[in-house]
């Protein structure tokens, strides 16, 4: 590892990110170098400007992925180099106006059940129900549990810790799933190798975000649910269920931990009830329709 790549990283460290942005970062930069093959810090403005051009305009990168490489190189530019370059300011992916994937109490349900082995189901199971992005519902932890309050506490996001209820057909699953393998630390464990080599259970650390993924794919297809859907969508469907439940959208906001109510009021345009209530004015669009047209 180079040392610049190392202060990079100490950068990252320093200012609070997670390790995988931290990793995530770090790769936008080595990928902008091997694109001119030559060392990040003695680009131009005009090489890293044509560099995002050619992630927009050649290789047609997702927004995401564009997301990531921007904000990885202008935090090395800017906060380990200490450059203020326009480029970086300007080089923003246009946005996406794309409803997510939402499935239905019964789809949910149908997936869940199709979940082989009885880890990955408890914890896919305790997403949707307290309505969890993937890494916090996979690294939850045994004091993250309230049970006398039913609530969950959950270490979400940038930091920022939240609780959420927890339903009590969840709590008492987790409670069972738990005296499968008594973890004084993790809800949902590795499971370790039955072997002398075996690492003690307090050295075992969470379920792996990627066996968590494969899991979920693998229950979709044999569901039968033909939707895109993976384990985020229990979190859009969770959204969505409570917002035609009648929860204020306000709340919901909180128990997602969204900063802005703008990102939440997203589920507005996916719920059932108000779609039902735009279908009698529909109807009367052609109400007025003559049965037969004349000759």
């Amino acid at each position: 590892m180079t040392p610049l790549r190392q202060r990079l990283i100490h950068d990252l460290q320093l200012r609070g990110y997670a390790d995988r942005t931290v990793e995530a970062y770090t790769r936008a930069v080595v990928q902008l170098a091997r694109f001119y093959h030559a060392a990040p810090d003695v680009l131009t403005e005009e090489q890293v400007r044509a560099y995002f051009r050619h992630l927009s305009t050649v290789q047609k990168v997702a927004r995401s992925t564009h997301t990531i490489a921007l904000c990885g190189i202008k935090f090395f530019y800017q906060q380990t180099l200490g450059r203020t370059w326009t480029v970086l300011n300007v080089a923003r992916p246009q946005r996406e106006k794309k409803l997510p994937v939402v499935l239905s109490r019964a789809e949910v349900w149908r997936i869940l059940a199709a979940v082989r082995l009885p880890a990955y189901r408890a914890c896919l199971t305790t997403i949707y129900a307290c309505g969890l992005r993937l890494m916090e519902g996979a690294q939850l932890q045994v004091p993250d549990v309230d049970g006398d309050r039913a609530m969950l506490r959950i270490h979400g996001k940038g930091r920022k810790d939240r609780y959420v209820p927890l339903p009590d057909a969840a709590l008492a699953e987790l409670r069972a799933h738990w005296r499968t393998h008594r973890n004084p630390l993790w809800l949902f464990p590795t499971t370790p190798r039955r072997d002398a080599s075996s690492p003690p259970a307090s050295t075992v650390g969470p379920i792996g975000r990627c066996s968590l993924q494969s899991a979920f794919v693998r229950a979709v297809k044999k569901s039968g649910v033909h939707k895109r859907a993976h384990v985020h969508t229990l979190r859009h469907s969770y959204a969505t269920h409570l917002l035609e439940s009648g929860v204020a959208l306000p709340l919901i906001q909180e128990y997602l931990g969204h900063t802005s109510l703008k990102t939440t009021a997203i589920y507005t345009h996916l719920t059932r009830e108000l779609r039902d209530a735009a279908l009698e004015p529909i109807n009367g669009l052609m109400a007025a329709m003559p049965r037969e047209h004349p000759r």
